[in-house]
């Protein structure tokens, strides 16, 4: 495809980027001194650099075998049928627009630091703000997805500066017998305090891959724009480069303050950590710098999330898999009914966060869970490529990707996919309405396959009613 009004390779990039720099990396170093050492904590980037490499490579073996698929939930409907196309898509649809309330919560947790009002995430003066910023963003991208993309570069290219400037900053000030002083052992053998850390090497590495899986969150962002692209073989290239730049910048950046500060003066540092990390050593210019460059990091985010996966509902509607309704196209070629459907779902679980914490909880569950559902299956999907071109080499990156996407989610629960159950079972009405639409008739298979998720969402409604399955 070549369309000189696309996205270009520079753009996709800048996307991928974006998506996946998130609030998580200003965090990144207090998550990972609470759980873990240094030692450990390179360790498991080293094991996610490889189990994310395979997915990163998945994709771009998928996106050139199979150039006339656009995302993972084609991807899954080509592998395996409608029913799991539409449960990766739908999925993915789910996951990007309830990690967007995180989004939301955190920007205003950032602005906390200037006005104490909003330090909590979920005031009122917090929420409205937010669902301003959230319309202003979907106006933005009904205006043009083009447009989005070609702002996010730029918005990009200003949050990588204040992150690049606390790297120099680390360097200088890194003191190698703070990182080296206790490298390996288990941190409580040798202080005391109130955060629980790991015995061994091993529930260490457990402990820190759940925080580095979703700081790779967004890493198929070129994918689901591949459609969209100047040129379609810059969806792939782009994703290994964004792919390589984000390995580095998370593991020097989560790493570093541990040559700062020992390990219990880092696992109790105020979130975000990098912030008040930075503000330890060169004082409050410093901590107001990284607030505003996390404000500006998590506008970037919250906008690149807000275009894959509107664009990911348009193309599930065009295969079938929902219905034509979604996939309706303004004149300015965005998906404006999908986009005002997720904005006003959004806005609901912004209100909800005045009453309950624990709607953020469960958006940030079933972000996790759907999530590691669909990149499941663009593994497995390549897996099956391979073995039908009888290539082991194309099949490694999939069983690579796979394998480490099934232990990630066990090790974080798998009462997560309990409750992404429910949200699931909402969409079959619409998947049901696709089929009739397309005159395609719902097999035995789908059938007792809805029943048996429909009975799993009961059961995991009933168990948080009685307070068994926690959202935390």
């Amino acid at each position: 495809m070549n369309n000189n009004k696309g996205v270009s390779l520079l753009g996709l990039t800048m996307l991928v980027i974006s998506a996946s720099i998130g609030a998580g990396i200003y965090n990144a170093s207090e998550q990972l001194a609470a759980v873990s050492t240094p030692g450990p904590a390179l360790l498991s980037w080293l094991i996610t650099g490889i189990g994310i490499f395979g997915l990163a490579l998945s994709l771009k073996s998928l996106s050139e075998t199979n150039p006339d698929l656009n995302g993972m939930a084609e991807y899954a409907q080509a592998g395996f049928g409608n029913f799991v196309g539409f449960i990766s898509g739908w999925g993915y649809w789910l996951s990007s627009w309830v990690g967007s309330v995180a989004f939301a919560t955190m920007m205003m947790s950032a602005v906390g630091y200037f006005l104490p009002a909003f330090r909590s995430g979920n005031s009122i003066p917090a929420i409205v703000v937010a669902s301003i910023i959230s319309w202003l963003l979907t106006f933005l991208v009904i205006n043009g997805v083009e447009n989005a993309a070609f702002i996010n570069v730029f918005i990009t290219v200003i949050k990588l500066i204040p992150l690049a400037a606390f790297v120099l900053l680390g360097i200088v000030m890194f003191k190698a017998h703070v990182f080296t002083a206790h490298f390996w052992q288990n941190f409580t053998t040798n202080f005391t305090y109130t955060k629980a850390t790991p015995k061994g090497i091993f529930d260490q590495i457990k402990g820190c891959l759940i925080t580095m899986m979703w700081v790779f969150v967004g890493i198929e962002g070129a994918t689901m724009m591949a459609g969209r692209a100047r040129k379609r073989s810059d969806a792939s290239r782009a994703t290994i480069i964004s792919f390589i730049s984000l390995l580095i910048i998370n593991v020097v950046i989560s790493m570093l303050p541990y040559g700062y500060l020992d390990q219990a003066q880092l696992a109790h540092v105020s979130n975000p950590a990098l912030t008040y990390v930075v503000e330890d050593m060169i004082g409050p210019i410093g901590g107001t710098l990284v607030s505003i460059s996390l404000i500006i990091t998590i506008f970037g985010s919250w906008l690149s999330w807000t275009m894959p996966p509107v664009i990911a509902t348009s193309q599930m509607a065009e295969k079938g898999m929902l219905p034509h309704w979604f996939g309706h196209l303004n004149h300015k070629n965005s998906p404006s009914h999908s986009l005002f459907l997720t904005q006003i779902l959004l806005q609901l679980f912004l209100i909800s966060l005045a009453f309950s914490d624990q709607a953020y909880n469960f958006a940030i569950s079933l972000c996790t869970a759907a999530m590691v559902i669909c990149y499941s299956l663009v593994a497995a999907y390549q897996i099956k490529v391979g073995h039908h071109h009888h290539s082991f080499k194309m099949m490694l990156p999939g069983i690579i990707a796979l394998v480490f996407e099934v232990v990630g989610i066990t090790f974080a629960g798998l009462q997560y996919l309990w409750l992404c159950s429910i949200a699931y079972v909402l969409g079959f009405v619409f998947y049901i309405k696709a089929a009739k639409e397309n005159q395609r008739p719902i097999n035995k298979k789908e059938w007792l396959l809805m029943i048996l998720v429909t009975v799993i969402a009961i059961m995991a409604v009933v168990e948080l009613a009685l307070g068994k399955i926690s959202l935390s």
